[in-house]
């Protein structure tokens, strides 16, 4: 059964009609709620040491999927994904979420290098990660240089995993434009 939703004008006109005491317990409520709104408003009012708690939080968790502390793994890739995507979401942090992807691929060939190949999935979705964070690269120099030696040694961590992970993920390092100096005509 789908739940009927409330449309933005319609939410905006019962909204104007809430005094300022009404208004404060409505969204006292929904940030007990809904941990989604708590980082909301924890960054909206507390931004810095807010987004860099949620920071570590996130790569805590992502780490925690490939190396759990407690269980067996079960490498929930999409789980992993929708905590980077709502990193972003809810920071709007470039830089950060740019890191947390390419953290993601470190974990993920550091766990292929501990437990040996995995499947083609797995590959596939790191080899898509990388491919985004070098895209980002790609857009700024800066980002670029903040990077460089962790993009480069995700290819080297790579070499010898089976499946064409590190010869895709040389080819995309590769082609990034920043690496080439033309007065040097050389790798950088």
């Amino acid at each position: 059964m789908k739940v009927a939703k409330l449309k933005m004008p319609e939410l905006k006109k019962h909204l104007k009609h809430y005094n300022q005491k009404e208004l404060i317990k409505l969204i006292t409520e929904v940030y007990k709620l809904n941990d989604e709104v708590k980082h909301y408003l924890s960054i909206k009012f507390n931004a810095e040491d807010t987004k860099n708690d949620l920071f570590e939080k996130t790569k805590e968790d992502i780490k925690d999927e490939y190396f759990p502390s407690k269980e067996t793994s079960k490498l929930r890739l999409g789980r992993m994904k929708k905590e980077i995507a709502n990193f972003k979401k809810v920071t709007d942090d470039y830089l950060k979420t740019v890191d947390l992807e390419l953290f993601y691929v470190e974990m993920g060939t550091e766990y292929t290098n501990s437990f040996g190949d995995i499947g083609e999935g797995f590959y596939y979705s790191m080899v898509s990660m990388f491919q985004k964070v070098v895209e980002e690269c790609e857009k700024d120099e800066e980002v670029f240089q903040h990077f460089k030696d962790r993009l480069y040694a995700v290819v080297v961590n790579s070499d010898g995993i089976g499946w064409g992970y590190h010869d895709a993920l040389e080819e995309i390092y590769y082609s990034i434009c920043w690496l080439f100096d033309d007065d040097d005509e050389e790798y950088i």
